[in-house]
């Protein structure tokens, strides 16, 4: 209890002490990071992990720009489709198309890949991954995919935050995506 006291008083009295314009501070999109996080990013395991990071990244990026560039696509399509059947019939062409196109390429995919991959569909689509199951496919289908997306440590309901999420979105703006 006393080391964690002292350790939160010296805390405290760090950041009392020090401006938020110290010159090892880092600006990113206008708020400046804490010294902490600067001091953490030269610390050679965290450099490992960010460029990890941004591996992954750069990998799964390209597939959520196609998907909502599709789902755009898609959308628009539908509405100019008059009955239930063809709009039916549009969607399973759809997704053949689609699974055919790259469903290779995401089987191949890590985990963590998958993961970012469900965060940026977010980002790209304004919908979660369980929201455009539930919309195209139906309630039990997406119940079904969240269950296999459990099991596997994803959530389909997971949405992208910009603030919790700012190494992910720094790298996408890095990279000219933005």
């Amino acid at each position: 209890m006393y080391k964690l006291l002292t350790t939160v008083i010296i805390c405290m009295f760090g950041f009392v002490s020090k401006p938020m314009y110290a010159q090892d501070s880092l600006k990113f999109q206008g708020v400046l990071l804490p010294d902490f996080i600067v001091k953490a990013q030269k610390d050679p395991e965290y450099e490992k992990k960010y460029q990890r990071l941004v591996y992954n990244v750069k990998k799964v990026l390209p597939y959520a720009k196609m998907a909502s560039f599709r789902f755009q696509l898609m959308e628009q399509n539908l509405q100019l489709l008059a009955t239930e059947k063809l709009k039916k019939e549009y969607l399973k062409r759809t997704e053949q198309s689609i699974k055919d196109q790259f469903m290779d390429d995401l089987y191949n995919l890590t985990q963590t890949q998958g993961r970012i991959l469900i965060k940026l569909l977010y980002r790209e689509t304004g919908k979660t991954g369980y929201e455009l199951l539930q919309n195209y496919r139906g309630n039990f289908t997406a119940w079904y995919w969240q269950g296999m997306a459990k099991i596997f440590n994803a959530n389909l309901k997971e949405e992208f935050d910009p603030i919790e999420d700012w190494q992910i979105e720094q790298i996408i703006k890095q990279l000219g995506f933005e």
